[in-house]
């Protein structure tokens, strides 16, 4: 009997003691070689090797291959003697309409009865060519207004040269302009960032009563100018895996959004539960509400519901556009409820790490 204790990644935990009876350690330093992921079974369908990526895909749980399509390949291969081949999409989460796109070849190892699943992620390359096809021509269309609107201006200025009082005018309205421009450069930038990287891939489980503290206090200008009250009670170590800065990105965004669009002296509650393997995290405000036909475009990039009120506001339309994003490819999802006149709640939630999983995917990061 051959013991293996060695480490996956130069950041992940040491594998537990596993029964590894005639795989030498050569098969297993190529296996983590591939630019793939991997399951390796034995003759009697365990897993007793896999990378540590494949946690992502919540296909193996205790030592066993829980997707029926991917165990009939494995009884096909292991009946025929020939590697199998099949494309196929998994959820990111259990909730959500992310998926991971998959190439997965199955093929047997020598004559001992191993079988290696490997599963090649292309969803990154689809996902990212299906946006950057659409995402130009979106954003070209939303720079010119405010570089239209700085031409005129500037031209207006010009035209003023005798007006002091038209001029003070005129810069004001330049500067409104060249603040909205630079903060929708970097929600572009944000928005990028988001399609370049995938969470559950590079990510690490952090606490999320955390993250929220950090979203709301990278807020306290904003509403404490309005006198608006935002309450939030933490629970105990809620514990999700991906990307911190993402997820504070996102909540930040949900809170700035009700507090920009709530009267003064109101309040705005954040609220965090566990639910049957999920986080949910809900802010609620008593501001405008959102009229019925924009509720289903909200999350669409560059939407304003009130083209007006985002000017006021500074509103991109890509706030929300962001919290989708970070949502889906944390394998979660976002949902808003809300009532003109009696105010919004936004629900994001994310799929919850438990203790064994912690272990897993390298502790936890408080």
């Amino acid at each position: 009997m051959i013991w293996n204790r060695r480490r996956q990644t130069s950041t992940g935990p040491f594998n537990e003691l596993v029964d590894v009876t005639g795989i030498p350690d050569e098969l297993i330093d190529m296996m983590d070689s591939i630019d793939a992921e991997y399951i390796l079974l034995d003759s009697s369908e365990r897993v007793i090797q896999s990378s540590l990526g494949i946690s992502t895909f919540n296909i193996v749980r205790e030592r066993t291959l829980l997707h029926e399509h991917l165990l009939r390949l494995v009884r096909a291969t292991r009946r025929s003697g020939q590697p199998q081949e099949t494309t196929m999409e998994l959820p990111r989460g259990p909730v959500g309409g992310g998926k991971h796109s998959l190439f997965v070849r199955v093929t047997p190892l020598g004559e001992n009865g191993l079988i290696a699943i490997l599963i090649f992620d292309d969803s990154e390359m689809r996902r990212l060519d299906s946006i950057r096809r659409d995402f130009v021509a979106n954003i070209s269309h939303e720079l010119k207004t405010p570089i239209g609107a700085l031409s005129i201006l500037s031209e207006a200025v010009l035209g003023a040269a005798d007006d002091p009082e038209a001029i003070t005018r005129f810069a004001g309205r330049m500067q409104i302009e060249a603040k909205r421009l630079s903060e929708l450069v970097q929600e572009i930038i944000d928005l990028s960032r988001l399609q370049d990287n995938d969470p559950l891939s590079n990510g690490k489980v952090f606490n999320l009563s955390e993250a929220i503290k950090e979203s709301i206090e990278q807020t306290r200008m904003s509403y404490e100018a309005k006198k608006i009250s935002v309450t939030f009670s933490p629970i105990d170590q809620p514990q999700i895996l991906g990307d911190r800065d993402q997820v504070v990105m996102a909540i930040h965004n949900l809170v700035e959004n009700a507090v920009n669009y709530s009267p003064e002296s109101t309040r705005v509650a954040v609220t965090l539960k566990e639910n049957e393997g999920l986080v949910e995290v809900s802010i609620s405000d008593q501001g405008i509400g959102i009229p019925d036909k924009d509720l289903e475009r909200i999350f669409e990039r560059f939407y304003r519901v009130d083209a007006a009120r985002s000017r006021e506001t500074g509103g991109t339309g890509l706030g929300l556009s962001i919290v989708k994003h970070v949502a889906t490819n944390h394998g979660g999802d976002v949902s808003v409820w809300s009532v003109e006149g009696a105010g919004s709640t936004f629900t994001i939630r994310f799929p919850q790490v438990n203790a064994q999983e912690r272990l897993q995917v390298g502790g936890t990061e408080i």
